[in-house]
């Protein structure tokens, strides 16, 4: 019998932090090893379609230097001298070293701080159970979805919208604030199956010519953080022109007759001036949703990035409510459907036992937390312990000198759990292997579809790696904790729990189906009923000031940044950093397409596409300062400066520069990393990470 005959195929979701959570079909060679990864045919959003970086996974799970043994530090922090330890003993001395910490500082001395690195409920959640019992500090989670969610909720009223597969029966799809190519390749599944099947046409609106733009048959490049002028120069061309639905408008909205009166003075020609755009260009984009009703504005994580961006998504989400697109299967918008899960994770987040007089602190600002930030400690105690899981937040986390600085302190104590040596890992204290999805069970609920999806354990991991589960039940026991609710229970009995919560069956019941649809109805999903808002009305005028959201933070963190300045009506607000004569240039951050933030940056065949770090910049901007590509260029702000190689490309505004992917540090000419440009900061009103809103200087390096 050939190898080939032997392949079973195993079925999973991608673990990663992309709206997709693609279903996966698994080539299983034998219990330990896996070959190819494919999209499955049967999930109706997956549609058999995976990024070509998930396809490879076996250079990740399979790959050398992952990380197999317990470490722990022997030499100065840093320097990269470890020894081994057995399991045992490296998590009684990360339980001593809390202990120890907790007795000096308080409880909240201890930050358990993690992400997206799987979006595994299970794996990732979990460690909330620890931080609750302990009551150690608290975790806003910031940094990705904070400023979009808050702007498509303030005019919705909830966090959902139309069936994202119902792209492929609109006649004209605008994705805008997403390169969908590089990081939710299903939106182009179905947008490309609109085009064949239906002759519909792709909008694309980003401020550089992406692999998603090649692929428009509209392409509108603009200004970064301009996006709120474009959207309000359309909506004036939509009541100017007689585009706008009044019918809907009187009864599916909150103040037309307002909105109309501030938008007389928000013409093709103001937002031209703003954008970057032509006047033709915007009112061709303007012409082509008014007169085509089943328009379907997919609305991406880009409004997460700029400082003003909860303003320019709702903006942008204002149009289709003008047009009356909801009303139609294969219009209206979608960004997210986080809403509509309801899975209850009070057992496995113990939230029962949160204590509400514990601190929060700012996932975003762990730079300014970890250098004892007045502003950023909301009146506790400094952070001395750490532990880290699923991110790896000396390499992605904005202010990246501060955030190395705050690791590299002698009263800190660092636990990192991960599977390759990061640039985190490099700094902690203790380095604990961890499994990869394929190795442990967990569940899955896609922000970009409508699937909960069942991830079961399919191989063994190599011999050391364990899951985040088995280091918060072993430091729960050390502790004294592992008695309280939630604790002592395996994966299986967590998802059991959630799931049994919801009506939705079981674990084995899932593996069966292998997802389920949680898809609602087309009258809720369009809003038919009304929109979320008490008076079911879709809000042109939000709420800024304390009004709903899905990640808000807590009473005692506050309302952050300049939310005064917030518009009554969708505007174009200067909240971003504007350029000026001392940084002319603004640069994007942008996400590069054989990287996922800092995963995907250690395998060989990534990096090989990638390259090396480099910044896009335009041709007549390079000629100006006398760079060719190829050349170095040193970039930098008040933060920092960086070297990269300019490559220069013609298809981006002049005095925009873009730097795609996080590379690891390492692999800059200084040992530190994009990053170091970003500002942790919090924007307002409800907070983020504007990682793609920084105003810079550049200049031929010396």
């Amino acid at each position: 019998m050939n190898q080939h005959a032997k392949i079973r195929i195993g079925h999973s979701a991608c673990p990663h932090d992309c709206p997709s959570t693609c279903a996966l079909d698994v080539e299983l060679i034998d219990d330990k090893r896996i070959g190819r990864v494919h999209g499955s045919k049967d999930n109706s959003y997956t549609a058999g379609v995976i990024c070509a970086k998930v396809a490879r996974y076996a250079d990740r799970v399979h790959h050398p230097d992952r990380l197999l043994k317990p470490l722990v530090r022997s030499g100065a922090k840093g320097e990269g001298q470890w020894k081994e330890a057995s399991w045992e003993a490296a998590l009684d001395l990360v339980a001593e070293k809390f202990i120890a910490a907790e007795a000096k500082y308080g409880s909240e001395t201890v930050w358990p701080y993690f992400y997206a690195g799987t979006m595994g409920l299970v794996q990732r959640d979990g460690i909330e159970r620890l931080r609750h019992a302990k009551k150690y500090s608290g975790f806003f989670g910031s940094i990705c979805t904070n400023l979009a969610w808050t702007g498509y909720v303030m005019g919705t009223g909830a966090l959902r919208g139309s069936d994202p597969r119902e792209i492929g029966k609109s006649d004209c799809v605008v994705i805008w604030g997403t390169n969908a190519v590089v990081t939710q390749v299903n939106v182009m599944t179905h947008a490309v199956k609109a085009r064949k099947e239906r002759g519909s046409k792709i909008v694309v609106i980003d401020i550089y010519e992406t692999a998603t733009m090649k692929q428009a048959d509209m392409a509108l490049v603009l200004k970064p953080g301009t996006d709120g002028a474009l959207a309000c120069a359309v909506m004036h061309v939509l009541f100017k022109e007689g585009f706008a639905d009044r019918p809907y408008l009187e009864k599916y909205t909150d103040d037309p007759k307002g909105l109309e009166a501030h938008l007389r003075d928000k013409t093709p020609e103001w937002a031209a001036q703003i954008t970057g755009l032509s006047v033709e260009e915007i009112e061709a984009f303007a012409r082509l949703v008014g007169t085509t009703k089943k328009t379907f504005f997919r609305l991406g994580y880009g409004f997460s990035r700029q400082r003003n961006g909860s303003v320019n998504m709702h903006a942008a989400l204002c149009i289709p409510a003008v047009t009356g697109a909801w009303q139609y299967e294969g219009g209206g918008a979608f960004h997210s459907n986080s809403g509509i899960y309801k899975l209850n994770g009070e057992l496995l987040e113990g939230t029962k036992f949160r204590d509400p007089n514990i601190r929060y602190l700012d996932h975003s600002r762990i730079g300014p937390v970890l250098t004892n930030a007045e502003d950023a400690l909301y009146g506790g105690p400094p952070v001395t312990a750490l532990l880290v899981q699923n991110t790896n937040p000396a390499n992605v986390a904005p202010e990246q000198r501060l955030v190395v600085k705050g690791f590299m302190r002698d009263d800190l104590f660092a636990c990192v759990h991960e599977q390759f040596m990061t640039d985190t890992a490099k700094l902690a204290d203790v380095v604990l292997p961890a499994t990869m999805f394929l190795e442990h069970d967990d569940v899955y609920k896609g922000g970009g579809n409508q699937h909960i999806t069942l991830g079961p354990k399919l191989i063994d991991p190599p011999e050391g790696p364990r899951t985040n589960h088995y280091v918060i039940e072993e430091l729960a026991k050390r502790l004294g904790v592992s008695h309280m609710p939630g604790f002592g229970l395996t994966e299986r009995q967590h998802i059991d729990h959630m799931l049994e919560k919801r009506g939705l069956g079981n674990f084995d019941s899932l593996q069966e189906s292998r997802w389920v649809d949680m898809q609602p109805a087309f009258e809720d999903a369009h809003f038919l009923k009304g929109f979320g808002h008490p008076d079911g009305k879709f809000r042109f005028k939000p709420q800024w000031n304390g009004g709903t959201a899905p990640n808000k933070p807590p009473k005692s963190m506050g309302i952050f940044g300049p939310y005064q300045q917030l518009p009554e009506f969708p505007d174009h607000v200067d909240l971003i950093e504007v350029a000026d004569a001392e940084h002319p240039f603004r640069l994007a951050t942008s996400p590069a397409r054989n990287f996922l933030n800092s995963t995907f940056a250690e395998t060989p065949v990534s990096r090989e596409k990638e390259g090396r770090p480099e910044l896009l910049i335009h041709p007549d901007d390079a000629a100006a300062m006398g760079v060719a590509t190829g050349d170095r260029v040193e970039l930098g702000n008040k933060r920092g400066e960086v070297v990269l190689h300019a490559r220069l490309f013609d298809k981006i505004k002049r005095g925009v520069v873009i730097a795609e992917g996080i590379w690891p540090n390492s692999d800059h000419e200084r040992g530190e990393g994009i990053n170091v440009l970003t500002g942790a900061d919090a924007p307002a009103p409800y907070g983020g990470a504007a990682v793609h809103d920084n105003k810079v200087w550049v200049r031929a390096a010396a």
